[in-house]
């Protein structure tokens, strides 16, 4: 599993957001979430409003690609970027 450079926690944290979402995914293993068409455009817009409250960012349209949502991996590393920038 992945742990984020800022501490296991917050990938903990972004499972429990993902899966108030989807608790039918299992984002700790799944890597092909836009691949596989796991998840619906209005998954994502929610999952996006929801991350950017939680962790104070703003996720942008250029953003919303699918390398950046296949896996709850690919999320965090978005995250990072985004607190980083």
């Amino acid at each position: 599993m992945f742990v984020a450079r800022n501490g296991g926690n917050e990938m903990e944290k972004l499972i429990e957001i993902l899966s108030t979402i989807r608790p039918d995914v299992d984002f700790e293993t799944e890597d092909a979430l836009i691949d596989d068409e796991i998840l619906s455009s209005f998954d994502i817009i929610a999952m996006v409003s929801e991350i950017n409250v939680q962790y104070g960012i703003e996720i942008q349209v250029d953003d919303l690609l699918p390398e950046n949502f296949n896996s709850a991996e690919a999320i965090m590393e978005l995250i990072e970027r985004m607190e980083n920038e």
